[in-house]
Order: structure tokens, then sequence, then C-alpha cells
């Protein structure tokens, strides 16, 4: 049915060849069909069709070995006729949605509803005059010229309201931006290496075209579809399209067919480009996701237009929709992630980080506070109105002064909900938003690309960072330093005459054969520079030393191009070293081997001797080497490397699968040790981690003592320490019982001495990192940071706290898995992040500390004076106002501080500190007593200090006072000092201390000072102010001033003392375990889970998706073959059952369950539905 279908695509396509692929011999719908197909199907069709993959590349008008001529109309032409590599993103929300949102906040909606009533009601004039009898309660009857203006207020709320809108709008527009050009930023940065006019280049993934001849190397995410043309053991998982977790073996004559989106394994190769962007594999998926936006509408009318063509293979499409809702799940979860749109992954990857969860607590308890404060004061004054008017001064209700009381009622009303405003914090996320969006922007500049915003501040929490040795804390400049060759040990570079000619002859063959074609050495870039190592780096010192010797790789390559090679065995961490079979001209066959000396060594029987001859290499032999040769180089810290050979008679063909065999009875040539220098700034930058209370371990794959070497030179280890350096073996052996079962507890005896882990496989990296994050054994859980750069690190990355990628050195796999990717693969910048982590930290603290002031004193200021003068000294608009100034102003202004280096003194905070300490919580009373005291003095006796009217008990529409003006204006100048006295949280003396470092702070301050005066001289009505005199704002400034007074004298008293003073914002115990690690717990190395999950997180989506599915069936309908999908249906059954029994309920966290539904990741909405499914 498969090649019906496609038999069908190729009669209609010849029709519209003319129009369409007239230039080439093959139009995008049959490539696109082409590649739908799977393993023999492919084969087959190609064969029928085509020919073979040669005769695909002249259709393509491409040449195999030369690639592309590479010239800008032909690539043009490519670009028009086979679309660009470029998957579309989703359109960003525009300003307007973003407005709209932000309307949806539920205290500005009641602030509305009320100012709409309040408005309605100042131009409703009840018919007679006899108002003047209705409410004497307020004394004093009202101008006629006030009674005008009672709209200003309705007014100016509004208003207000429309300011707070725009700036949450405008900050949300910002930070959506700034993702935005961190994506792109993300995506340029993924180079692919293509062949163009016989020259190899690198070019960004977007600029591939059909045709392209790209080389395919271990570690690669590959860009586009393609069509296999030759290339060693390349193997492929497939899973983020197929949900299979097996490594898929690629060849020409079996399953040439290379798909985007997925990972290479092991190996190398060629491939030539026949899809891209929309129409790769990856892009159809997308498209049908409406990843495409403009898809959506499309997709009713389409779905319509298939089912009728379908009518041929209609039965089978039956039965293969039972199978439809899971053939596509997995096959969802390719949207989560391996395309360029990664945006959606990286949300759902870790969506609460422990900071917004303590936050959203912390908010959730002060908003509940605020509402009975609010409602208390409403029936207060309600009650004292009514009680007061019909009770005491026994008026009866009359018709006409109903909208008088009413509007008594409302303003009452307005008065609660300015309560609420004030009290409920909403800048807090704001503050964490602005926080991170500007450490991310800085730590660019310090060469941190943060992919996931939260990693950021998880990283000021790190306690433990597991790192990789080659290229993190060494420069990954290999360079051979000595070697033994020919009975005899070099401690530099021999001189090339020393070495017999057949040894020598032998060596540089070995070298220059058995390594990627792609590593090369090219001359230095400027005069006086070190020469340029490209590709594998050990390879480029091997290749350096053929150069030392005075000797050429080039000549020996081009004799025997890569094409020619009989058999390659690829590196990879199980075999640990590689080996090329070339045939001889004499039709026999010889292997070259290289790789770590102690594996090598135990496979050779025989070793060259001074004269070039082989002679018998014994077990004892062996041994005495690598106590005579091998250890010496080691403890130098240097990677000592066998290079061997063995040479295979013509006839019988030895069996090449069976490598025990073949990798054996080898002779070796030589040992050389390599070494790659520490990087000088790396010992200062560990000791900083460890003088922060960080440990650094040392993860690597090198022999124990050069590792040990090394740990000494970066001062990871110090001699006459307690600690732990052990090989991946020994590892093993003693966190496993006997049944082979990893035991917590092993683990927790072994860990906090553990410094260096030698010889290690990525298992064991992924082991020890799930070990030290699950372990109880201290009383703070750890929070580990990784560092990778291989293929084999993804699973280690994934499940680290953090996980930091080598932006050069790192493989597409491990940046996918990784949170933050250092640009310049430097562990000095580790630090810098750690830095910017509790900087993000301690800037939310001195929010919080403003912030939180200023909630408590407004909050009893407007309550107590609602109950004692029945009207809130300070009105709505001065409420919304200086809400402004603490929620928006303040977090961008505190949460713009730069980092410093007193940050790396102290200890991380740990996951389960509480964001207000007992410093900051003495901070918050001592200033909220200070600003009370003095505001409630101002109230009741300010008239009298001052020789002005009093304020108090003023009727509805009365014109502002001087006395309350006096109040407000010292409200916020209070405030405003006490900005500065927040900078600080740790109950350091000087607040001034490099506030000229931060020009944000300054301008804002000095903004708000200018705005306030502008407020009270010119605010009028609207903000209820009258002009004061210069004496007044004097005495208001100076009250100001006292804040920095007093936060010296808080700053005393030891905090120590105060033991009733309690910490607030912690997460509890049961909460101890957030959403994600519920979700990471499961994620084990496991591919096809981690997809599955994935997969689960859109499943829940709903229904709504399964029209989508049934057109994917169809559409995959010419390659997906039905037991496939059975065989993926029972496979994700059991899997998903799996997963829900491992998300046992008892450790949903509680965070969600606060936090508005609207805010949940779809992830956890996901779990908190199906928790109790076993």
């Amino acid at each position: 049915m498969g090649d019906m279908t496609n038999s069908d695509f190729y009669s209609k396509n010849q029709r519209n060849e003319s129009s369409h692929g007239g230039e080439f011999g093959c139009t995008m719908e049959e490539l696109r069909s082409l590649m739908e197909l799977r393993g023999t199907e492919a084969v087959v069709k190609i064969k029928e069709t085509y020919g073979d993959t040669e005769a695909i590349c002249r259709r393509l008008k491409t040449s195999p070995v030369e690639g592309l001529p590479g010239t800008a109309p032909d690539l043009e032409k490519r670009k028009q006729i086979f679309g660009q590599n470029f998957i579309p993103p989703k359109k960003p929300k525009t300003f307007l949605q973003l407005v709209w949102e932000a309307l949806q906040d539920v205290t500005l909606i009641i602030l509305e509803i009320a100012a709409i009533i309040s408005l309605g009601l100042s131009f409703y004039h009840p018919p007679g005059e006899s108002n003047e009898g209705c409410a004497t309660a307020q004394g004093g009857a009202e101008d006629e010229g006030e009674a005008e203006a009672g709209w200003i207020e309705g007014a100016a709320i509004l208003l207000s309201v429309i300011c707070v809108v725009l700036v949450t709008a405008f900050n949300d527009w910002s930070k959506e931006k700034q993702f935005r050009g961190l994506q792109s930023r993300i995506e340029q940065e993924q180079k692919f290496t293509v062949v163009r006019a016989g020259q190899v280049v690198q070019i960004p993934v977007a600029e591939i075209v059909v045709g392209d001849i790209a080389q395919v190397k271990y570690g690669d995410l590959l860009p586009a579809d393609g069509l296999f043309i030759q290339g060693n053991d390349l193997k492929i998982d497939e899973s983020s399209l197929t949900g299979e977790s097996d490594q898929v073996r690629k060849s020409v004559d079996k399953d040439p067919m290379l798909l985007s989106g997925t990972h290479v394994m092991e190996g190398s190769g060629r491939m030539v480009v026949t899809a891209v962007g929309v129409n790769s594999q990856t892009g159809i998926i997308f498209t049908l996701l409406g990843a495409g936006g403009e898809e959506e509408e499309k997709k009713d009318k389409k779905g319509k237009m298939q089912d009728g063509n379908v009518d041929a293979s209609q039965s089978k499409a039956k039965q293969q929709d039972g199978a439809a809702a899971m053939e596509m799940q997995p096959l969802k979860s390719a949207e989560g992630g391996d395309a360029d749109d990664k945006k959606k992954a990286n949300m759902h990857k870790k969506e609460k980080s422990v900071l917004q969860g303590k936050l959203t607590k912390l908010a959730v308890q002060i908003g509940k506070a605020g509402l009975v404060m609010s409602a208390i004061t409403v029936i207060i004054l309600v009650l004292y109105f009514t009680v007061d008017t019909f009770v005491v001064n026994k008026k009866p209700w009359l018709p006409e002064c109903t909208p008088v009381y009413v509007q008594y009622f409302v303003k009452f009303f307005i008065i609660g909900v300015t309560v609420l405003v004030v009290a409920v914090p909403e800048g807090l996320p704001l503050a964490v938003t602005i926080s991170l969006a500007y450490s991310v922007k800085k730590m660019m500049k310090d060469n941190n690309l943060v992919r996931h915003l939260d990693a950021c501040e998880t990283m000021g929490n790190a306690t433990a960072i597991c790192s990789d040795k080659t290229g993190t804390l060494t420069t990954n400049r290999m360079t051979v330093v000595q070697a033994y060759v020919g009975d005899v040990h070099y401690k530099e570079i021999p001189d090339p005459s020393s070495i017999n000619a057949k040894t020598m002859e032998l060596l540089v063959s070995a070298i220059a054969i058995n390594s990627a074609y792609t590593t090369k050495i090219l001359p230095p870039e400027k005069e006086g520079a070190l020469p340029r190592q490209v590709g594998n780096k050990t390879e480029c010192g091997l290749l350096g030393f053929v150069l030392d010797l005075k000797q050429d790789y080039e000549p020996v390559r081009s004799q025997m191009p890569e094409e020619k090679l009989y058999k390659v065995y690829t590196f990879n961490s199980v075999r640990k070293s590689m080996s090329t079979v070339i045939k001889l001209p004499d039709e026999s066959f010889r292997m070259y081997s290289k790789g770590a000396s102690e594996i090598v060594l135990k496979k050779c029987c025989k070793i060259l001797n001074g004269a070039g001859e082989p002679r018998v290499f014994r077990p004892r032999d062996r041994d005495e080497m690598v106590k005579k040769v091998i250890e010496p180089m080691a403890c130098d810290g240097l990677r000592t490397i066998c290079v061997a050979y063995r040479d295979f008679p013509s006839s019988p063909e030895p069996d090449w699968d069976n490598e025990n065999d073949i990798l054996n009875d080898l002779t070796c040539i030589c040992v050389v040790g390599i070494e790659d220098p520490v990087r000088p700034e790396v010992p200062e930058a560990i000791r900083k981690c460890q003088r922060a209370g960080i440990t650094v371990r040392m993860v690597t794959g090198d022999n124990i003592n050069t590792a040990r070497a090394i740990a000494i030179k970066c001062g990871i280890i110090h001699p006459g320490e307690d600690f732990l350096c052990l090989e991946g073996k020994e590892f093993n052996r003693r966190i496993r019982n006997e049944k082979g079962e990893i035991e917590q507890e092993r683990i927790d005896k072994i860990w906090p001495k553990l410094r260096v882990l030698a010889r290690s496989s990525p298992t064991d990296k992924h082991t020890l990192v799930k070990g030290i994050i699950d372990s109880t054994h201290t009383e703070q859980r750890q929070v580990v940071a990784v560092t990778g750069d291989g293929t084999n690190d993804g699973p280690a990355l994934k499940k680290a706290d953090v996980g930091f990628a080598m932006g050069i050195a790192g493989t597409d796999v491990a940046k996918e898995a990784s949170d933050i990717i250092l640009t310049d693969d430097n562990f000095s910048s580790i630090v810098k992040a750690v830095m910017w982590g509790r900087n993000v930290y301690d800037s939310i603290s001195k929010f919080l500390q403003f912030q939180l002031t200023v909630n408590v004193v407004a909050v009893i200021v407007a309550f107590t004076g609602a109950c004692i003068t029945q009207d809130s000294p300070l009105k709505a608009v001065q409420m919304l106002w200086v809400n402004l100034i603490m929620d928006t102003f303040a977090s961008l202004a505190l949460a713009t501080e730069p980092p410093t280096e007193t940050l790396l003194l102290r200890k991380p905070y740990g996951r389960n500190k509480p964001l207000i300490s007992r410093t900051m919580m003495k901070n918050i009373l001592g200033h909220a007593v200070y600003q009370l005291t003095l505001i409630f003095t101002l109230l009741f006796v300010g008239e009298k200090m001052f020789q002005i009217d009093s304020g108090r008990n003023a009727p509805l529409h009365s014109p502002p006072s001087e006395h309350y003006t006096i109040i407000f204006n010292t409200f916020v100048m209070m405030q405003l000092f006490n900005e500065i006295n927040a900078r600080k949280i740790h109950g350091e003396r000087n607040v001034f201390d490099g506030i000229f470092r931060n020009p944000i702070f300054c301008t804002i301050v000095l903004g708000t000072f200018a705005i306030q005066i502008v407020i009270v001289q010119f605010g009028g009505k609207p903000f209820s102010c009258s002009p004061l005199q210069l004496d007044q704002w004097m005495w208001c400034i100076f009250i100001g001033l006292g804040e920095l007074v007093w936060g010296q004298v808080i700053a005393t008293i030891p905090t120590s003392r105060l033991k009733f003073l309690k910490e607030a914002g912690r997460l509890t115990q049961k909460e101890e375990i957030p959403e994600e690690e519920l979700n990471e717990d499961v994620e084990e190395i496991d591919h096809a889970e981690r997809e599955l999950r994935r997969g689960q997180i859109l499943w829940f989506r709903g229904l709504n998706r399964i029209q989508t599915q049934i057109e994917v069936v169809n559409t995959f309908k010419s390659g997906a073959s039905f037991q496939g999908a059975l065989r993926r249906q029972s496979s994700v059954t059991s899997q998903s059952q799996d997963v829900a029994n491992l998300s046992s309920p008892s450790r949903v966290s509680l965070s969600n369950a606060l936090s508005s539904p609207t805010s949940l990741p779809p992830a956890a909405a996901g779990h908190s539905r199906r928790e109790g499914v076993p």
C-alpha cells in the first residue's frame, strides 16, 4: 500500500514537473514522499525510481565528493524551489494581547468597577436640593464647585489602573523580546559542516539547502533530512521521531534514510540533503501540530480533503485509527524539543524554580492577609456610617437621599479595594522576571548563554560542581611531550634521525590514516600564534607529533582517501580505542589501532624494537612497561596513548564483525604522553568555589594517575587531605550490592569524600550526579551543577540541577540537554554564573524587604485611619501611585544591582532557606514601627504642629487639605530613603556602598522624587493634594532622612536576641521536592521514557488534537507500517503505567496547588489531574 500511494504521488507530480522542478531532476514532493519511507522500502523505492543515491546526486546537480559549487544564484534557486532550512516560529503575542492579559488581574478589575460606579454616581444629581439634610455625619456641607469635581476621583483611579497595566504589559513584552533574541542567538550558534566546491566549510544550519553534501559525525543533531552516501559505523538515535530507543544502524544498502532532529550516537559519514525546513520530517510534524501558527485555520479544510484522497487505503486507515493515538504520542514529543523551536521544551523542562515556588507561596499568604484587612475596613466604615447616621442622629432614609448614601458606600468600597491593592505584592513576580532577564543579558558578556531562565538562579544555590577535565579545566590544546619508541623513553620530542625508518613509516601511516580525516592542523591565523587545531583534539596532538618529527601526514592521506578505507571501528566509550583497516597493494589487510595505553597494550603480543623489528611482548614485559613508562607519564599529568598495528592475510578474509578476535595480537609501535595544560585561570576559580562553600569534583575518562596529577594542579585536591580518587570500576563495585543494584546508602558513604572519578563511563557520571542529588545524608539537599561536552553526557546534564554544555567543543546533543552554554568552554565562567545566581537571590530579598515594609505600613495606616476617622489618610489614587513606585520602579532599581565578589564569601543558601531571614524581618518591623509612629503623630497632632486646618472628618467632596498632603508626602519620602536602606540585607552598616555603580538605581530614586514634587505641587484634586510651602517640604524630607539614621539604630540590635522573629517564605518539608524533581526522578537514562514524558505533557491538552492525529496517520500512511504502530503501542502503554506508578501522590508539591491554575505548566496541570491514577 505504501508503494501505491507513492506511485500516485509520483504520477501526479509528473504533470507539474515542468512548473515545479524544471531545473532539477526531482521535485520537492517526490523527495518529501521518499523521505517518509523507512529501511528496505526506501532502498527499493530508490532503486526503482532513481537507480541509486549517486543518480539522485546527479539529479540534484551535486557531486558526492565536491559538493555544491556554492554560487549565490544556485543557492538562491535551490531555496526558492525546495524551501529554506528554517521552521517559522510561533507568532509572538502582540502588545495589545499583553495589555489584555494584564487587565485580567482581579484587584484591578474590582478597582475599575468601583471607579466606574463612582463616576456614574458623581454625574447623577437627584431632583430637589434637599441633600443638605441627608448626611451630616461627616460634618460641613459641600461647596457647589466641589460637587462638580466629584468625577475626578473615579477618573484618576481609572487612569492609574491604565498606567499600571501599561507598565506590566511593557515589561512582559520586553521579556518576550529578550527571550526571542536569545532563541535566535542559540540558533545562529548552531553550525554544521558541509562540502562546497570541494572545501569543507561550517555554515549556519539555516543556510543548508537541498543538494548540499553534509558531513555527519558523532554527537551531531541532524539539521535536515538526507540520504546516506558513505561512512563508517553510523548509528543514530531516532527516538525523537519514532519513540524507539534502540540505536538504528545506517548503511547505503540497508537503511540510508537520515532524518532531521535525530542524534548521531556513533560513527561518521556523509549525506546528501534531500529535504529542509518545513518539508523535513520534523518540519512536517511541526506543521501538523500547528507550530507554524497560520496552519491552524487551514487544518479543518485540509483534514476533510485528505479523507477524500485515501479511499484506496481506507480499510488500512480504519485499522490504524486505533493505533493513531499511540502512534502520535511519541511523535508529538518532537514538538517538545528537537527542532529549531526549542522554546517549548525549555519552558517545560523545569517550570517552577525553587525561588518562584517560595515567592508564589509568600505572595498568596500576603494576599490573603490583605483581603481580610480590606474586608474588615469596609465593614467597619459601613457600620460606623449607618449607626452614626440612622441610629445616633435618628435620620430617616429618604428616597431622594439614596444616591448620596450609595456614593458614601462606594467611597468606602474604594478605600477597601485600595487597601487590598497595596497589600497584594504583584511586584514580586515582576521583580523575579526583571532580575532574571537583566542577569541573563549581562551573563552573555560573561560567556554564559542561558537557555532556561531559572538555571541562573538555581546556580546561586549550587553546592557541588561535577566537572569534566578535558577542555573545561584544561586548555584542550593537546601536545605530545614524551614518547616511548623503539625501546627508548624520550622525555621530550625525539630527534627524527634517532628513530628507525621502518618504525617512522609505520608510525606516520598509523597516525595519519587511523584518525578522522576531518581532523587537521592548519597554519596559524596570525603571525606568532599557535597552529590551529581542527577536529578531535587528541588526534590533533598526534598529528602535531608527526609534524614535530619533521614528517607530513597529508601525502599519506591523499594516497589513501577516505573512500578507500576498508573498515573503520570508530571510537566509542565502550571500546575506548579506534581502528582502521586498509587493503594493501598485495591484497592483504593491515589494521592500525590507537587508544588508551592500558587497554591497547593488553591486546599487544609484540612490540617494535630499536631496529624496527617486532619482538615478543609478554604480560610481565607489559607490567614492567606500565611501571617504568606509563605510570611516570601519568604522574606528570599526561594522557598516554598507544599506537599499534596488525597484519591480516588476504585469504581467508577475516570475519570483521567478530571484534574480539580482530582487535587482538597487535604489535605496539609506540606509546606517547600527551599533555593538555591546565588553563591558567582555573586554580583561582576553583579556590573561589571552595571558599564559597562549593565542592568541585572532577569526572574524567582519563587514567587515574593523570587525573590525580591534574586535580592537584587545579587545586581540587590538596596533598594530605582526606579524600577519595576512584576509578569507574572501583566506584561501581562500592556502590552496588550483591545483586548488582545501586544502593543509595552505599553512595552516601562515598560521595562526601570523592573528589576524582577516573576512567568513568557516562553512566557512572549519571549515577554519581543522581546519587548526590537524591542523597538525604546532609541536612541541606545538594544542588548539583554538571559540565559536559559529549553526546554521552546528555543524561547527566539533564539530571543535574544545572547543566553546563561547552559552546566550542560541545556536541549538539549536549547543548540540547543543557541549561547554560559556556561560550568560551572555560571553568571560570561557571564561577561567574554562581555569582550572578546568588545576586538574583539577593536582589529579590532586597526588593522583598523594601516592599513588605511599605505593605505593612500602608495597610495599617489605611485600616486604622478608616476605623478612627472614617476616611483613609492615604487616598485611592495616592495608594496606587505608592503601589506603582513600590512595585515597578523599586523592582527595577533593586533587581538590577550588579554582583560583587563579596557574594562568593558566604556559603550557599540551600534549598530550604527562607526568603525572609531574621535580619530582614527585623529590618521590616523596625522600619514599620518608625514609619507608623510618625504618620500617626502627624495624623492626630499634625495640624497643631504645622498650625493648619485639620484634614480629619472632611465631608464627601471637600477640597484636599494640606494636613493630609503632608502625611502623603512624608510617607513617600520615608519610602524613598528606605529604598536606600533596602540595598543591604545582611545587616551591613554602609548602605551607600557601591551605589554609583548602579545608574538605574540612582535614576529611579531621583526620578521618583521629581514626580513626587510635581504630584504634590500640581496634582490638585485628582491626587487629593494641595501645594505645600518650602518649610513643610523640608520637614517631610527631614522625617524621610530619619529613616537612614533609624536604619543604623536597627543595625546595632543583634538579631540573635530577637528569637521571637519568625522567618517567612520557606518551602516546608512536604514541598521540599518541588514538582520538577517529581518529573525528573522518573527521568532515567531511557530515551523512550523521556520522550514519552514530553508526549504526555502534550497528551493532556485533550481531545481536540484527535483530528490532527488522524491527519498524521494519513500523512505517514505511506511510511509507518501497521506492525510498527502496534508494537509501539504496547511499549508505550506499558511505559505509561510505569510512569503513573512512579509519580506517587504523596509527594505532590503544594506550591502548585497554591498558585493559580493558569500559571501551572501544562506538565504540572497534567500531573495534578492524573495523580491518583495508578
